[in-house]
């Protein structure tokens, strides 16, 4: 984090990176004396409301961030900026979006947690936009516009005022991975109130231990758990809307997704808690399991980091492949997408084994067989191909059968991908020699 003295004293001269939270509701002057060089320039966490007219002066700058401040509509001179390709304007209080904010290079919008009911026509002007995050607004329907952006790869519309998934929506081409629960859709495109069976623990009965890890959802502890001898690992979900949707959504797909091998086993949902906070209890993972990749950066946008020395045996990819279509099929055989199918959320060992985790995207759709619920699980498929390409692009060894699936699965025609009963039939037929 930069400081303020800093930036006014010239001591940040020729920084790409800018980092100011410091109670600023003005935008600093002295910026624009970075415009040669700057081209990230985060001022999440301040109190500012407005940005200058002449913004477009910093000709660099290609990622904006301004989440948790106090605008009340997206700055029109963000349109000016010229090399703009990356605009976080999360939990705000924004109202309007100007055609004129949009830059024409956008490829990642972050607008969660805001008052939008309307998003302008424009936002289908920009062709190379990927990643849309719109969850916890008021957006009662979405641009027809968005049609035209072929490369959208990931949306988040959770928790608005949808009535329907547009039929476009379902055909994009590059859409993969989508999060749209929480809004008033058809009974079986919501989240049940009573999600499925999940025996009650008392929360006297739990003893919180240490933390063993946190994301936007909740943190995640482990514990005693006075019916049994083993530790237990509790999560507790934060009440706030996070860029995915709610947490209470997040809850009840997890009991909904009910057993599975590549699932964590669920102990049972908390009551009585203190501060009255969701909660459940799961099964303690080793700590030598790890997350195949780690998210998306700022450059991949909607692709996985994988570290460079992470090598895979063909074996191992077949196994995890193998495990993430049957617990995908498990899921859309009970009318859940899981909505994130990320390496990143993927727990392994060096064994090859894995654990599907983080259902902070899950949607539910009618588990009947129709076109737009196999629309929605064909989406769901091409995040499954774009991972078995990343694991196949991580191993030791080529396989032709493994590529030539993997080319069926991210096919631009959705309903012309496999579906994931399919998909592990492939698989078996692959790994039998």
């Amino acid at each position: 984090m930069h400081t303020l003295d800093d930036l006014k004293a010239g001591r940040l001269a020729g920084v790409t990176r800018l980092n100011l939270q410091c109670g600023l509701e003005h935008f600093p002057k002295e910026i624009f004396d970075l415009a040669d060089s700057l081209e990230i320039l985060n001022l999440t966490g301040n109190r500012l409301s407005e940005l200058p007219e002449d913004l477009g002066r910093l000709h660099k700058l290609e990622v904006l961030f301004c989440s948790d401040n106090r605008f009340t509509q997206l700055p029109e001179s963000i349109g000016h900026c010229p090399a703009l390709e990356v605009l976080g304007f999360k939990s705000n209080r924004i109202e309007q979006v100007s055609p004129a904010a949009l830059p024409r290079r956008l490829r990642a919008l972050i607008l969660t947690d805001n008052c939008i009911s309307a998003l302008p026509e424009a936002l289908g002007d920009c062709p190379d936009l990927q990643k849309l995050m719109l969850a916890g607004n008021r957006l009662r329907e979405l641009p027809q516009s968005l049609a035209r952006c072929h490369k959208l790869e990931l949306l988040r519309i959770a928790a608005n005022h949808l009535q329907a998934l547009p039929d476009w929506l379902l055909q994009l081409p590059r859409l993969a991975w989508l999060a749209y629960a929480g809004n008033p859709l058809p009974a079986p495109y919501c989240a049940p109130e009573d999600a499925g069976h999940c025996p009650r623990i008392d929360w006297q009965h739990i003893s919180l231990a240490h933390v063993l890890g946190q994301g936007a959802s909740g943190v995640i502890y482990q514990a005693n758990w006075q019916q049994q001898d083993a530790a237990v690992a509790v999560k507790l979900f934060k009440g706030q809307m996070t860029s995915d949707g709610s947490p209470l959504n997040e809850m009840r797909a997890c009991i909904a997704a009910g057993d599975h091998p590549q699932l964590v086993r669920l102990a049972g949902r908390i009551d009585n808690h203190p501060e009255q906070l969701p909660a459940l209890v799961m099964q303690l993972i080793e700590p030598s399991w790890f997350n195949l990749a780690g998210p998306p950066s700022l450059q991949a946008c909607t692709r996985d980091t994988y570290a460079s020395e992470r090598r895979l045996s063909l074996s191992a990819v077949k196994r995890v492949a193998a495990a993430i279509a049957s617990v995908s099929e498990h899921l859309h055989r009970r009318g859940i997408t899981h909505g994130d199918l990320y390496a990143h959320n993927i727990l392994a060992n060096e064994q090859g084994q894995c654990l599907l985790g983080d259902f902070g995207a899950a949607s539910f759709h009618a588990a009947d067989g129709g076109p737009t619920a196999a629309a929605l699980q064909r989406i769901e498929v091409l995040a499954f191909g774009v991972l078995l390409g990343e694991l196949l692009a991580c191993c030791e060894d080529d396989c032709s059968s493994l590529r030539a699936l993997q080319r069926r699965c991210v096919q631009p025609e959705v309903l012309l991908r496999p579906a994931f009963e399919q998909i592990s039939q492939q698989l078996q037929k692959i790994a039998t020699p």
